[in-house]
Formats: C-alpha cells, sequence, structure tokens
C-alpha cells in the first residue's frame, strides 16, 4: 500500500537526502537524461525547503520514499524559473509553481500522478490569492536517438487535467547530461486557472 504524505516547507528537511535520489534516478532517463548531481540536488532543494509556503508531497512504499511532487509560491522560485512571466498580465504572486513529480517505474500506473497534482492544487488553494498553477516540461527533438523506444509523453495528462502551454512562455536551464556534459535545455511553462474550492 502506497501512502501520500504532505510536508509545507522545512518539516520535509528528514527527506531531501531521499527526494535527491529519487530526482537524480527519474531524471537520468528520457527527457530530461540528467546526469545527477548531489551538490546541485542540495542547492535545487533547498530553495523549496526555506518557503514556508512551499509543498512536498510524498509517496511511500513503507519507509522508502518511491515518488515525490513538489510546488512553491512563484515569488519564492529562482529568477530564472520567474523571470519568464514578467509578461503576462497575471501578477506573480498569484502563481503557484508545480516544481516535478517523479516516480519510480514500479510504481506508475497507479494514479499517483493525479494524486500529486490534486494535493499541489489544494495545498496552492489554501495559500490564499493564488489564481493559476504552472509548471515547465523540457523540450526535445522527437526525432533525437536516445529518445526511449515507446517514449509517451506526458502532454495529454495535462491537457486532461486543464493545462495548456503558455505561448512563447519559456526558459533555459543548464544541467549535466548523461555522457555529454553540462548543457543548455530549453523548457516550455504549461499553466491552468486554479477554480476555487
Amino acid at each position: 500500500m502506497i501512502e501520500l504524505r504532505t510536508f509545507v516547507g522545512g518539516a520535509v528537511q528528514p527527506h531531501l537526502d531521499a527526494v535527491a535520489a529519487l530526482r537524480i534516478a527519474v531524471f537520468r532517463d528520457w527527457p530530461y537524461l540528467y546526469a545527477g548531481d548531489a551538490a546541485y540536488e542540495r542547492e535545487y532543494l533547498a530553495t523549496y525547503a526555506r518557503s514556508p509556503r512551499s509543498v512536498f508531497v510524498l509517496a511511500f512504499d513503507r519507509a522508502r520514499v518511491v515518488g515525490a511532487s513538489t510546488g512553491i509560491p512563484l515569488v519564492d522560485e529562482m529568477a530564472a524559473i520567474r523571470e519568464p512571466f514578467a509578461t503576462l498580465a497575471v501578477a506573480a504572486d498569484r502563481i503557484f509553481y508545480c516544481g516535478e513529480s517523479v516516480l519510480l517505474a514500479d510504481y506508475r500506473g497507479r494514479g499517483l500522478g493525479h494524486r500529486f497534482f490534486d494535493e499541489r492544487e489544494a495545498h496552492a488553494r489554501r495559500l490564499g490569492g493564488v489564481t493559476h498553477a504552472a509548471f515547465c516540461s523540457v523540450e526535445r527533438d522527437a526525432a533525437d536517438p536516445r529518445r526511449a523506444p515507446g517514449y509517451r509523453g506526458n502532454e495529454a495528462f495535462w491537457r486532461k487535467r486543464g493545462y495548456a502551454p503558455l505561448p512563447g512562455v519559456r526558459c533555459s536551464l543548464d544541467w549535466p547530461e548523461v555522457e555529454r556534459g553540462s548543457l543548455p535545455h530549453w523548457l516550455q511553462f504549461w499553466w491552468r486557472e486554479l477554480e476555487a474550492t
């Protein structure tokens, strides 16, 4: 039985190493091809743990963290994520940024992806004043020979949840790729309006 537990801000501290290891394992695969870096993980996750309004939704199989999903008010995110939203009519303090959802392969197909989004969106609504949720996805060439055979993206899932790409709202982030070193990557932002509950 998989149990979901929600942690706000620094309450996640005892689980940060497990979340870092999970991110390194899951993001090693297509489309990220991330050659995990423990120092980067500590710095990245510290941003979320410092924010008293962030959320970590962790999936546990007994004591083991097998999935994680994060979110943070956009105003508490790093500049590279915040800045592309500056041209929008919606103020940054009204946007909740969903960082990532990572889940070990053996635990996929059990509805946890929906539950991760449900929990993050519910947290965003509880903050008050938040009207939109957003996230970004890496852009990759569909003809890239490193693309996993049979890979199916998450676009249909995101659209079913009401998210749509924000035209022209993108950012570039560097990360080390497996066997290639550090490279810039383009990411496309998606968002949706959060209905009141």
